[in-house]
Parts: structure tokens; sequence; C-alpha cells
């Protein structure tokens, strides 16, 4: 479950709004206590933008980088950390959250397909190498015949680990597999690999217990495990990668056009957000725009 902290009432937003312009119409924005076109300026102007976030790179890059900058423009940005892949989008599709920042576009098309909902993507921002870290062993060259690999158990990033894996010549898999590949779908073993299936978040707990792990980047991160470390990583211009694993920030049809959400995508789409990443976070998180 998700822990919310620090929420700004919408009511109470609203209800200070109307006070202060009497009898004069309000246009509520997606919960904004101010209208969409306000400028920025005096407290009463301020609009506010509520994102629901994993805790790193999506909290910190908003906290760090983006609010400041919406700051100038008048929007002030309430970051709201989960630490699950459900909660968020659910909290999104009820309007409790504005918009969300965790999860890539094959994930979204997973979630929207399985739960009958319309979420769609605002923005492309960034994505994270997903990559193979040591465990017991630490020779990708000379993987031992039997060894014991810690994979995703979810249906977005099995397939994603697995085709890393394939890539790296390990396992062959079968040919309309796909990104949605699972152990069921390999056709050649040549080393008899075992597989491991783990909640993500795990992975970094347990890759002791395993030869190797193939980790996301966001739980990579949240772990310390630094990429240099890795013994294999995804390559950065594979075109699946782009059109599939970028993380993007995620709304409703509602608000797509909003211009508080347009800011925020807005902000995160620069050059100098790129030379944010590069000099956070080296690699572990990189551009995808």
């Amino acid at each position: 479950m998700s822990l919310l902290s620090n929420s700004i009432s919408r009511r109470s937003v609203l209800a200070g709004a109307a006070a202060i312009v009497a009898a004069a119409p309000l246009t509520a924005c997606g919960g904004s206590g101010e209208p969409a076109g306000s400028a920025a300026g005096s407290a009463a102007e301020t609009q506010t933008l509520t994102v629901g976030a994993s805790p790193s790179p999506h909290a910190v890059i908003l906290n760090d980088y983006a609010a400041p900058l919406l700051a100038e423009q008048g929007i002030e940005l309430t970051v709201e950390e989960y630490t699950d892949y459900i909660q968020p989008n659910r909290d999104t599709t009820n309007g409790t959250l504005d918009a969300n920042y965790f999860q890539h576009i094959n994930y979204l098309n997973n979630y929207n397909e399985e739960n009958g909902t319309d979420l769609v993507n605002a923005g492309r921002i960034h994505f994270e190498p997903m990559a193979v870290f040591p465990g017991r062993s630490t020779d990708i060259e000379n993987v031992a015949e039997g060894a014991t690999f810690g994979v995703p158990n979810d249906p977005t990033n099995e397939g994603r680990a697995l085709l890393l894996l394939q890539e790296l010549g390990l396992i062959t898999l079968a040919e309309d597999a796909g990104i949605t590949a699972t152990p069921n779908d390999i056709v050649e073993n040549p080393l008899s690999l075992e597989f491991s299936e783990q909640e993500a978040a795990a992975l970094p707990r347990t890759v002791g217990d395993v030869d190797f792990a193939v980790i996301n980047g966001n739980y990579a991160i949240d772990a310390g495990l630094e990429l240099a470390d890795a013994v294999a990583q995804e390559d950065a211009e594979s075109e699946v990668i782009r059109d599939e694993y970028a993380n993007v920030i995620v709304t409703t049809p509602e608000l797509a056009e909003d211009e508080r959400i347009l800011a925020l995508v807005g902000v995160l789409q620069t050059e100098d957000f790129k030379a944010y990443l590069e000099e956070t976070f080296g690699g572990a998180a990189q551009p995808a725009f």
C-alpha cells in the first residue's frame, strides 16, 4: 500500500479562493485551487499540482529539479511518494493525484488493458537501464551451468529481463515471445539456467542468494547499487527501450492538455534536465526525449 504525506486539501484551497473572489465565478482546473490561466504572483494566484512518484529517481527529480522551476511559473508542486506500482494509478484515476511519474510506457499500456482504465502518456521523460548485477558470481562471460538468475515476476518487466539475457547469448526465446516473455518461452537454454522469479522490489535484497539478478533501474538506485557495478545492461539506443520502457508523466484524458501538466513536462524535456540527469544519476537515469 502507498504511504501518503503532506497532502493538500483541494476543498480547502477552493474554499479559500472562493472567499477571496467573493461572488465571482471560479473555474477549477483538475483539482487546482485556481483557474488554469492564473498568473504567478500572490499566494491566491498560485496553482497547485499534485504528482505521485516512486521515491527515486522520480520523487528526487520532481522535488529537486522540477519544483523550483514550476514555482517560477506560479505552480506549487506537491509530491506524494509511493512504494508500489498500483496505487498511484488508482489515485490518478480517482482524482487524488493530478498525475503520476513512476512507470514506463509498457507498464501503463498493460495496466490500462487489465483494469479498463484510460490513463494517458503526457510525455516521455527518462529511462532507467535494466542491468544484470553480480550475486554469488561476477563473471557474466563464463556463466556456470545451472546458474540461477533473479528476474522480476511482473509481466511488463520479466520479458524485458529475459530479452536482455537473450542479447547476452545466454538463452533463446520463441520468436513470438517479445516483451511479454516468461521462462516458459525459452526454447534454448544451453547452460540449463534456473530462474528465481521475484517481486522486482525484492531483487536488490536477494541478489546475494542468486548468481546474478536482473534489476530495474529505479530499484537499483533505491538500493544504492551503482550501474558501474553491473556486469551487463540494456542498450540505451535500442528501439524497444525507447518505445516501451521510457518513463512517462501519466494523467487522465481530461488533464492531458492542462497547462500545469504541460508545464511539468516542459521543464523535464530540456537540455538543462539532460545535464541534471547525468550529474545526479550518472547514467542510471537517461533522457528519453
